[in-house]
Order: structure tokens, then C-alpha cells, then sequence
């Protein structure tokens, strides 16, 4: 009798232990749609880092290029205006430098304008350099264009 008696008391418990299971069958589907949409947001999220800091690095490889090139253009203007033979330095108003085909200045271009002037009988030259590099289609306005300015200024007097 004690053996009947435990049977019927345990078949109460199994029925109590399958309606708790039974009432938590959805929550293990809605903490993992949880988990996953979590792990999106924080995945695009990173992507979005990574994709401003590979634009930053490209803004800075272009501007130290445009920098190199309008350092270049200035220190040509200056051989120009104070040649080796020791003639007399001329000073042109505006003039293009031409880039050398070199693989850092592709895509740069160089304006240089000189201006002279005499302050008590010594002659002062100012040159601004400024270097223009893009890269990408800046013709269209298509948004796919790369483009830095850099701009140096070398005094010189005589």
C-alpha cells in the first residue's frame, strides 16, 4: 500500500512540472531574437567606426601628399627666383608648377603666386604655394571625390 500511495503522489508533480514548462515554451525564442538583434546593433555599429577611421586615414595620406607637393612647389619658385648663376631674381605674379610624375604627387597640381616688394632698399618676396590632390571623380558631382588643399607661404628677401 505505501508503494500505491507514492505512485499517486508523484503523478500530481509531473502534471504541475509540464504546465510550468508548458507556460515558458516561447521565452528561450524571445530572449534569443534578444540576443541577436543586440549582436546586429553592435556589429553595424563597428562597421561604422571602421568605415570613418579608413576615411580619416585617407583624408590624412591626401593632405600630407598635398602638403609634399605644395612644399615642392614652393622650394621650385624659390630655385626660379634665386637661381645658382647668381642672375637677377625675378618674381613672376602667378604661375603653375608642374607636378613631376612621381607615384606620391599623381593627382596633385600646384599654383604659385610671388609677390615682391621694397622696404628700405632690400627686396621682400612673399610665395604662397597651394597644392591641390584629389582622387575619385570630382569632374561629376557624384559624391565619389577625394579632394585636399594644402597652402604654404615662404618669405625670401634679397
Amino acid at each position: 500500500m505505501s508503494l500505491n500511495m507514492r505512485r499517486h503522489s508523484q503523478i500530481p508533480l509531473q502534471k504541475g512540472l509540464s504546465r510550468r514548462l508548458a507556460n515558458q515554451q516561447g521565452s528561450a525564442l524571445v530572449i534569443g531574437i534578444f540576443v541577436i538583434t543586440v549582436m546586429f546593433l553592435m556589429a553595424s555599429a563597428l562597421i561604422n567606426v571602421l568605415e570613418d577611421a579608413d576615411e580619416q586615414v585617407n583624408l590624412e595620406v591626401w593632405g600630407t601628399r598635398a602638403l609634399a607637393a605644395a612644399n615642392s612647389g614652393a622650394d621650385s619658385a624659390l630655385a626660379q627666383l634665386f637661381p645658382l648663376d647668381a642672375s637677377a631674381a625675378t618674381c613672376a605674379a602667378t604661375s603653375d608648377w608642374t607636378v613631376p610624375n612621381e607615384p606620391g604627387f599623381h593627382g596633385c597640381r600646384v599654383a604659385l603666386t610671388c609677390n615682391a616688394s621694397l622696404v628700405n632698399t632690400v627686396n621682400h618676396y612673399r610665395i604662397t604655394s597651394t597644392a591641390t590632390c584629389e582622387t575619385g571623380d570630382c569632374d561629376n558631382d557624384n559624391g565619389n571625390c577625394l579632394r585636399v588643399n594644402r597652402q604654404v607661404e615662404v618669405e625670401a628677401r634679397d
